[in-house]
């Protein structure tokens, strides 16, 4: 009896091992409901027991794929996903069974920033009420990546997929939603919308460690993000808890919307952004479509310098594959940091995505941009990107223009005279005016628009040093 037993433990063991550790497991974003990146070679993995073969079959071609989990359990295969459609299952086994049903196929994007980007119904955005009646949608799927931070990168969270439905939208993004659903209106495909926002965090927070510790800038000024109670300030925390987790999974592109905490060290944040940007590339390994919001007029006292954030975030768009949207007609109020009309943020988002991502005939999907200026006769003449069809002003009285002479101590309100996509400025106590200011303050809102309706963007033509914009 004895040594049959002796015979029988290694037979034993590895029973108890293969039920008790082969288990096939999922990370939370790959589950029933979930939209899958269309058209593209998309990552399906997990966990196993190790060394275990893993076996997939996609119902939308009925193709089985096969892998081995490697010695730490782990295993990632690609699979090939058809256009737009649904709803489809995909089954997977590697000693027992996981069937996802319910998969759609689709565009999806990940939303992220800080609480701009996090406003929704429950924070005080009113705009998306009114969507509720109708806001049922199978076609959109929202995964709400709860707030985490972390000291490394993680594999997995604690989240789900949700169809839009007036109850989720009133915990979710309203600019995410907004911009959704436009794309899935324009382009009659499934959308999936990832929300990993969080209000308050710095960009250095989302930014891997590795990042900031090879740039002695960026050290130094993510030394000067003070430690909260809310919320992380860090270096990749928020990148650690909420990005790295979902890396895997492919998507179309990312809308951002951030900056407020980083209007104390706007110095760097140009190089802070674009070198944020290329890291979730390569994470993603793809070359992402990046989308942001430029931050809006805020009466920030001295806590911060709102023009430069934003003279650096317009920088920043001419990064590859990068894209700016302005909000300054948005502003009901200075005082407020959350401007309440997030509709039609997320509506200019998801213009700039169809018209540069997805090559629709979308027309003027960019602000005017300063382009150049031209000094003759005590005049100067200021010439405008994207404005083909004009500009114009709102109201009977020119806002948020300032000229000055070449020692920029002396800024006086020009008269103004508009000229298609040009305007001429001057001001008769100044003879040789030198450079130009238009809604360069933190809390200077002008009222010149593009014939579509989109604001002038924000700019100057000067390089003075500015320690605090004076505030109304």
């Amino acid at each position: 009896m004895k040594n049959f037993l002796q015979r029988c433990l290694p037979v034993l063991l590895i029973l108890v091992f293969s039920t008790g550790f082969s288990q096939l497991r999922l990370p939370a974003i790959l589950q029933s409901g979930m939209v899958l990146q269309q058209k593209d070679s998309v990552n399906l993995w997990g966990w196993s027991g190790p060394n275990y073969k893993v076996t997939v079959t996609t119902s939308w071609d009925n193709k089985q794929y096969e892998t081995i989990a490697s010695d730490l359990a782990k295993w990632v295969l690609k699979v090939k996903t058809p256009a737009a459609g649904g709803p489809y299952t995909i089954t997977l086994t590697s000693g027992n069974t996981i069937v996802l049903e319910d998969v759609l196929i689709g565009e999806v994007w990940v939303c992220s920033g800080q609480s701009n980007m996090e406003w929704s119904y429950h924070l005080g955005v009113k705009d998306i009420a009114e969507e509720f009646p109708t806001a049922a949608n199978p076609s959109i799927r929202l995964f709400q990546v709860e707030r985490t931070g972390a000291d490394f990168p993680q594999d997995d969270l604690k989240a789900s997929w949700a169809k839009a439905d007036s109850n989720q939208l009133k915990s979710f993004s309203a600019v995410g939603y907004f911009f959704g659903k436009n794309l899935h209106e324009k382009m009659n495909v499934p959308v999936g919308l990832i929300n990993v926002s969080w209000g308050g965090t710095p960009a250095e927070a989302w930014t891997p460690e590795a990042v900031i510790q090879a740039d002695p800038q960026l050290q130094v000024a993510a030394a000067q993000q003070k430690k909260v109670a809310w919320w992380p300030t860090a270096p990749a925390k928020a990148f650690n808890g909420m990005i790295a987790p979902i890396t895997n999974h492919g998507i179309a592109g990312v809308i951002w919307y951030q900056g407020e905490s980083n209007t104390g060290t706007y110095s760097t944040y140009r190089q802070l952004f674009t070198n944020m940007i290329d890291s979730w590339r390569a994470a993603f390994k793809k070359d992402l479509p990046f989308y942001y919001v430029q931050i809006a007029p805020f009466k920030y006292g001295t806590t911060g310098i709102g023009a430069l954030l934003r003279e650096a975030q317009a920088a920043a768009a001419t990064h590859p594959n990068t894209g700016m949207v302005v909000i300054t007609d948005l502003v009901d109020t200075v005082t407020d940091i959350h401007p309440s009309r997030k509709k039609p943020v997320g509506t200019r988002l998801a213009k700039y995505a169809l018209a540069s991502t997805y090559k629709l005939p979308i027309e003027a999907y960019r602000s005017p941009e300063y382009s150049s200026s031209v000094i003759e006769k005590g005049k100067i003449l200021v010439k405008f990107n994207y404005a083909e069809k004009g500009i114009r002003m709102k109201g009977v009285n020119p806002e948020g223009w300032l000229i000055s002479d070449i020692n920029g101590k002396n800024w006086l309100v020009p008269k103004i005279k508009i000229e298609k996509n040009s305007v001429v400025l001057w001001h008769p106590d100044l003879k040789n005016p030198m450079f130009v200011r238009y809604g360069f303050g933190n809390t200077s809102i002008g009222n010149m628009e593009s014939a579509a309706g989109l604001p002038l963007a924000p700019f100057r033509t000067d390089h003075f040093p500015v320690e605090q914009i004076e505030e109304k």
